[in-house]
């Protein structure tokens, strides 16, 4: 790492600037990125999906946020990278503090326009680089992905390309916009019905796509991934050319009007469309508000898609119920075992982000993966924590779930606090909230019962889910830090608080929920109310049945009992006799 470190500073240096960005991203700004982006992993050594390096002549910090402030610490080494917190030490104040007239070089490709002006606003001399400098040292770098795009079926997708691009095309023709650039390849791979196999975890085909306000289309892929059975699927209405035939069809938008996300497109684009001369209109990808509320055909298939997962969930937990209390096992097999189970199941595709399987200390590292110099046993008496997720055709899951291992009975405390945790998660899945809502002004309603106590945790309390797509979805989440974009129905978020004591234990509990609308008596404007679609129990063993209210214990019996009806008869006799008495009601 030090010689790699070294290498950079001089290859910044040959091209006129004092420092450079590294951010952990591809040219599509996405969490999900190729191991051919992996920059930020090959130069400290930080594993995280979510990050940035700020190189100097002097000094050099690697920042990310709470949710990975342990692993990076562990992973990096001090000598050569400060640790920064990114929202609490923002980079371009680190900058300023450390090196107030650099010229900080960045990559055009990586960067947004709205996170550019975070540098620039802060007076820091920013300066496009025409080559990434880490490609130019990185001697072994793999090569771009090649995987086929297949069309998604009509079946699974409820609606066809054409008329999502009649709508988005309207909402251009409002806007007096006469395109738009799409560069997020969820949004691609939703508008054009397209799915591949580019990426780890996430069913994306990378390539960019123009929409042109008629409804017609652009993909921008390399041939090579386009077959002739998707090619006829995508239709007459939909050209391909391969992404060097970028440059040419943006210089003739000359005189044009074409909407750009300064938060989600490189900032390339819009400077190629305004050096080409046009006009670069500043917008949300048309594509994230549709796309996050799902059709009917989609909740449906995301309802099949839990009901197939809540099989193998409870299959899982009820074979860690005998396996683990031996101490035989370790985080890895234990995650290899749930991976199995699930692999059992119709339309199952691979996981949906790597298994986080943290025994005691490892839980608390929020974002944990375990590898096979990490690896331990699961010993006895301790908490597990194993969140995991799947992607079927019709669905994405996401699954969280804190467990204590026995035989013996766990320490009140960790049952006291392990409680609370349960008390924010129940308390985000009973909300009946008014339309206009957005997540951040949900989140501290699973803080409260922590916050009684003077605890809390470092990461938002909930994220959108896709529909086979990205586990991790915008534009809503519930978070202090959330952007103001209203909840909707049809939209799948994630329900999962925390606590977290480092070198001691995490606790995680989490259900994916789906929004309705609701009506509450004598309601005089629309409201929203949360469906539970996750079914697995909790550890009936960790729950304070005292700390509950009359509600909350209520909520739990009925989900209890919803899981055990729902599960109970795909399981055998050995499962299903654990099942109904995991199911039980807790005692008032």
């Amino acid at each position: 790492m030090t010689g790699r470190l070294a290498a950079l500073r001089e290859g910044l240096a040959r091209q006129g600037v004092d420092g450079a960005l590294v951010p952990r991203a591809d040219e599509h700004l996405g969490e999900s990125v190729p191991a051919s982006a992996e920059r930020l992993a090959w130069l400290t050594g930080f594993t995280g999906s979510a990050g940035l390096a700020v190189v100097l002549p002097g000094a050099a910090a690697l920042f990310t946020d709470g949710r990975y402030m342990t692993q990076a610490a562990a992973q990096v080494d001090p000598s050569l990278w400060q640790v920064r917190h990114i929202t609490e030490d923002p980079p371009p104040a680190w900058i300023r503090a450390t090196a107030p007239a650099a010229r900080i070089g960045f990559d055009p490709w990586l960067i947004g326009e709205e996170a550019l002006a975070r540098y620039t606003d802060a007076g820091i001399t920013m300066v496009a680089l025409d080559s990434n400098p880490v490609d130019a040292i990185w001697a072994d770098r793999p090569g771009s992905p090649d995987a086929p795009a297949e069309p998604y079926d009509l079946a699974l997708a409820g609606r066809s390309s054409a008329d999502k691009r009649a709508d988005i095309a309207a909402g251009l023709r409002a806007a007096g916009q006469d395109s738009v650039v799409l560069s997020d390849p969820a949004s691609v791979a939703w508008l054009l019905n397209i799915r591949g196999q580019d990426v780890m975890f996430t069913p994306f085909a990378l390539g960019f796509a123009l929409l042109r306000a008629d409804g017609r289309a652009t993909l921008f892929m390399e041939p090579a991934k386009l077959p002739a059975e998707t090619r006829a699927a995508l239709g007459n209405d939909v050209a391909c050319e391969p992404r060097s035939a970028l440059p040419a069809a943006l210089a003739a938008l000359r005189g044009q009007t074409v909407r750009i996300d300064p938060a989600g497109t490189p900032a390339w684009f819009a400077r190629t469309l305004r050096e080409a001369g046009a006009t670069v209109a500043a917008g949300p990808d048309p594509c994230l508000l549709p796309k996050a509320c799902k059709n009917p055909t989609e909740q449906a298939g995301a309802r099949a898609a839990h009901a197939r997962d809540a099989v193998a969930v409870c299959r899982f937990l009820h074979w860690f119920a005998t396996a683990a209390p031996a101490g035989r096992q370790t985080e890895m097999s234990a995650a290899a075992r749930l991976l199995a189970f699930r692999a059992e199941g119709e339309r199952f595709r691979g996981e949906s982000f790597p298994a986080i399987a943290g025994a005691g200390e490892h839980g608390a590292v929020i974002h944990y993966r375990v590898t096979s110099e990490s690896d331990r046993t699961i010993r006895p008496d301790e908490l597990f924590l194993i969140d995991s997720g799947a992607q079927y055709l019709d669905g994405t899951t996401d699954i969280t779930r804190t467990i204590w291992t026995g035989p013996g009975d766990p320490p009140d405390v960790l049952r006291g606090r392990w409680t609370r945790v349960l008390q924010g998660m129940i308390a985000i899945a009973t909300l009946v909230f008014p339309q206009g809502v957005g997540g951040a002004h949900l989140d501290a309603f699973a803080r409260r019962a922590l916050w009684a106590e003077g605890l809390d945790y470092d990461h938002g309390t909930g994220h959108g889910v896709g529909a086979y797509l990205s586990v991790h979805e915008g534009p809503v989440s519930l978070s202090r830090l959330a952007k103001p974009v209203p909840i909707a129905a049809g939209m799948i978020l994630s329900d999962e608080p925390g606590l977290y004591v480092p070198g001691e234990y995490g606790i995680r509990l989490e259900n994916l929920l789906l929004v309705q609308a609701a009506e509450p008596a004598a309601a005089a404007r629309p409201f929203l109310r949360f469906e539970t679609l996750t079914l697995a129990p909790f550890d009936r063993r960790m729950v304070v049945p005292g700390l509950l209210t009359a509600a909350e214990r209520s909520w739990l019996d009925a989900y209890h009992a919803r899981v055990r009806d729902a599960v109970a008869p795909h399981l055998d006799a050995s499962a299903r006799a654990w099942l109904e008495a995991a199911c039980e009601p807790v005692d008032g």
